[in-house]
């Protein structure tokens, strides 16, 4: 993703800034999404795994993106806390 546009994103709802998750997120994460524990925020299961997601400075909350475009919907977040071994940073 073009590093001048991941300067201007911000989660839809905390207004924190955003990063490219990492690759111990990326396979935590997905572990937990093959395992049928990950629900985005407006309770849907999330069941495909993800190849690319941005994480807020907290690291509490991930968007995926697709196709190289960020999916920034406040619906579609998914939070970290799902995936019990998601690394803190």
């Amino acid at each position: 993703m073009d590093r001048k546009l991941l300067d201007l994103l911000c989660c839809p709802t905390a207004r924190q800034p955003l990063a490219m998750l990492d690759a111990r997120g990326l396979e935590a994460l997905n572990r937990a999404i093959a395992e049928g524990q990950v629900k985005r925020a407006d309770d849907t299961a999330q069941t495909e795994p993800l190849r690319e997601a941005l994480v807020t400075h907290d690291r509490k909350t991930v968007y995926r993106v697709e196709d190289g475009i960020p999916v920034l919907l406040a619906e579609e977040a998914i939070a970290t806390a799902q995936a019990g071994d998601f690394p803190a940073r």
